[in-house]
């Protein structure tokens, strides 16, 4: 091990929330270089100083508010900037959600993300819908999260009171190579989000999107970015990119599945008590790619047949690939500060 590595991993997550503050580019560069299994092998050290590594969080995705987003992100069907097929829909009624959001849980979910292709928060009736749904979903004894641009904190704390457990916010790649992928936001504008969201005691869903065209080195400066926010996210999602039809990136090449794992592992180590969120791509990747993802220090993943537009395995092949690898699912939250008290203590 290095020596940051080292520090990391003994102190089992209990240093505090942003372990790696200050963490030089320098530093995570010469861990995302290191031969890949011998990443793999520290990662499953530190997951396991942590987590219960014999349990998976299922979590689901719903978009309830689809297509008509202002902002240009070249990756996504739901930007007026780009000619993708979509079927558009309005603001879903509360009543629909919630019963998305039932099913989800009989089926094994403990988070239930709504997301909205919203470019910002706008205060009034819309909003007000999501914060019912916020306190429906709740009320269920589910983890609630909310993906819906930028918010002033302001309504972030309204979030809160709602009982909003974790707002989704990605900072999608390094900082550098942002700009070739989004015009419409700036990166101030997520950290500036990101902030607010610190401020009013919600956790941090926050991570990226991998396979859009850049390079190593911008993986390294994403992964850079996201260790030293403090406090460090609670959720980190790695996206690999799913290329669509009718924007900017359809012909994009898609990227080697090992980067795809490096970047677990890095992200495991730096982040030692985040939970790491296989996401959108992985459809495309097999069972034995994604059971080396499990061993690098992915601990949940998303599950139904979409993640927002874009498609995601069926339940019954995730059940199917989860009890071949002797995982079980993750309990509910509430049980969280129990669960992990077990884990550290063995």
């Amino acid at each position: 091990m290095t020596n940051m590595t080292k520090e990391t991993a003994c102190c089992g997550g209990g240093c505090g929330s942003a372990a790696n503050a200050n963490l030089s580019r320098d530093a995570v560069r010469e861990l995302y270089n290191r031969p890949l299994l011998d990443l793999v092998y520290e990662a499953a050290g530190v997951h396991r100083a942590n987590f219960d590594h014999h349990e998976m969080q299922l979590c689901t995705l719903l978009s309830i508010k689809t297509g008509g987003c202002q902002e240009d992100c070249k990756y996504c069907s739901q930007s007026i900037h780009n000619n993708a097929e979509l079927d558009k829909e309005l603001l879903l009624k509360t009543d629909k959600v919630l019963e998305d959001a039932r099913k989800a849980k009989d089926a094994g979910s403990t988070r239930f993300c709504m997301g909205a292709a919203w470019p910002r928060v706008t205060d009034g009736r819309g909003f007000d819908r999501v914060l019912e749904m916020v306190k429906g979903v709740s009320a269920m004894g589910m983890e609630a999260c909310c993906t819906l641009g930028m918010l002033t904190e302001e309504q972030a704390k309204r979030l809160k009171e709602a009982g909003l457990t974790a707002y989704n916010h990605n900072l999608d790649t390094s900082e550098e190579f942002y700009g070739q992928i989004i015009t419409t936001r700036t990166y101030k504008d997520r950290l500036d989000t990101i902030e607010n969201v610190a401020k009013a005691g919600i956790s941090l869903c926050c991570g990226g999107i991998l396979g859009m065209g850049e390079s190593a080195e911008d993986r390294i400066g994403l992964l850079h970015k996201l260790a030293n926010l403090n406090p460090q996210p609670e959720s980190v999602p790695i996206n690999m990119l799913v290329p669509v039809e009718g924007t900017p990136l359809e012909e994009q090449k898609r990227l080697d599945v090992f980067e795809w794992i490096r970047t677990i592992a890095v992200a495991r180590i730096l982040m030692p008590r985040a939970m790491v969120r296989l996401s959108a791509g992985r459809l495309e990747i097999s069972r034995e790619a994604q059971a080396m993802a499990f061993m690098a220090g992915a601990n949940a993943i998303f599950t139904g047949e979409k993640l927002l537009t874009t498609p995601n395995p069926e339940m019954n092949e995730d059940s199917d690939l989860l009890k071949d690898l002797g995982l079980k699912p993750r309990a509910p939250y509430k049980d969280d500060e129990k669960v992990q008290g077990k884990a550290r203590a063995a």
